[in-house]
């Protein structure tokens, strides 16, 4: 069954009745395919009236669809012969980041990403993508290992921010995550990161200071959550939508802001409608980039990464 967020509920109904209607046809017992072609229609234009005014706290649940496509998702997909590798080497393993090495689409390459989970055993086992400061320094171990053999590194996003946990912050949760953000900006091989659901704080750019940075059409990327912003400006989560609107958090205002440097299309209905024809476009995405970055010499990677993270905040909005 499909999950429904509340500004679709209008959609729902429509889509609850069709099926209804189907099961009955199925019956033989009352022709209503006229019916059944007319709510259709109907549920379609109101779906694409909805998705064409989304607010940014529309786009943010919409991002944060437990349906939307996962980093295991895009892997078995777009990855071949894929081999994780767990552990930082100095405390122990952390699920919310999946990293290994595999072949996308001919390059062999090393893919970090933050896993959420399909369910609730599965959310609960990665830690809803929220990372501790050994996800960190995995991703790091796993960097290291790409520069030594020359590989490029691919990186998917999806994460409400690392976990701010006691354990977490004793073993050094924020100095995880600057080490990871210096590493990615170190770095001399390519490096290219997709935001593909929620990109939350430093949680996110740990593995998004790239050379080439794009977002889907509907994910969200900011420097904290609505409603943790919301909590500190208004001291109310009920502000979390104008915290939203205030944060510039979608695809379409980080791209004017030159944050990120392309947008990924979705169907209509967000990713979660069609995740396979998404999981491609993603796919073709990266592989344009890192066939633009693949014969660029490493100085020139990492001066050009540098320059690009220095110059945000140079350009405004129009």
């Amino acid at each position: 069954m499909n999950t429904f967020l509340d500004f679709e509920k209008p959609i729902a109904e429509l889509e609850g009745k069709i099926k209804e209607l189907r099961h009955l046809s199925d019956d033989g017992e009352l022709n209503i395919v006229d019916e059944v072609t007319r709510l259709q229609s109907k549920a379609e234009r109101l779906l694409k009236q909805t998705y064409s005014k989304l607010t940014p706290w529309q786009k943010t649940l919409v991002a944060r669809h437990p349906d939307r496509p996962h980093f295991c998702d895009y892997i078995e997909a777009l990855v071949e012969d894929f081999s994780p590798l767990a552990g930082d080497r100095a405390f122990g393993e952390d699920l919310a980041i999946v990293g290994g090495l595999g072949r996308f689409r001919g390059y062999s390459a090393v893919i970090i990403g933050h896993e959420k989970g399909a369910d609730t055993e599965g959310r609960v086992r990665h830690n809803f993508g929220m990372a501790r400061p050994e996800g960190y320094r995995k991703a790091v171990r796993l960097m290291d290992l790409a520069e030594r053999f020359c590989l490029p590194v691919i990186t998917l996003v999806d994460t409400p921010g690392a976990y701010p946990g006691i354990g977490a912050e004793e073993r050094g949760q924020s100095e995880a995550i600057a080490r990871a953000i210096q590493k990615c900006t170190d770095l001399r091989v390519p490096l290219i990161s997709v935001v593909v659901g929620e990109g939350g704080s430093g949680g996110a750019i740990a593995l998004a200071a790239a050379n080439h940075v794009s977002m889907l059409e509907n994910s969200v990327y900011s420097v904290i959550s609505p409603e943790g912003c919301a909590s500190i400006l208004w001291r109310s989560p009920d502000k979390a939508q104008d915290a939203a609107d205030a944060l510039k958090l979608t695809a379409q205002d980080l791209h004017k802001l030159a944050i990120v440097d392309s947008i990924i299309p979705e169907p209509l209905g967000g990713a979660h409608r069609a995740p396979e024809g998404v999981i491609e476009s993603v796919g073709d995405e990266i592989e344009r980039a890192l066939r633009a970055l693949i014969g660029v010499p490493g100085g020139e990677l990492r001066a050009r990464r540098r320059e690009k993270f220095m110059a945000i905040g140079q350009t405004g909005l129009s």
